[in-house]
């Protein structure tokens, strides 16, 4: 699996000594990646930095709402623009009987 930021696992700790120098392990995650908690030799959690959660797991926003979260337009926006008058060819032979 690759981590958000493609930085790799730390250190591993035992949980009795992440317990302990809990402060150290934020810090190293913070600094230098991912931490590995252990028991018994066995991988069973991970600790890494809020920035890293944020981006790995932000929410994920549906196309229509991408283009709908967009700035608003202002009042007078059919003012402000030119819109060529031409209506395209005169197609009304096709309608002749």
């Amino acid at each position: 699996m690759t981590l958000t930021n493609e930085r790799e696992p730390g250190q591993r700790w035992q949980v009795q000594e992440a317990k302990q120098r809990f402060s150290e392990v934020l810090r190293k995650a913070h600094d230098e990646g991912p931490q590995i908690i252990t028991r018994h030799g066995e991988e069973v959690a991970i600790i890494i930095d809020m920035d890293e959660y944020r981006h790995g797991t932000g929410a994920r926003m549906s196309f229509h709402d991408y283009l709908v979260s967009g700035p608003p337009f202002p009042d007078d926006f059919d003012e402000l623009i030119e819109r060529d008058k031409d209506y395209g060819r005169d197609v009304s032979f096709l309608f002749e009987e």
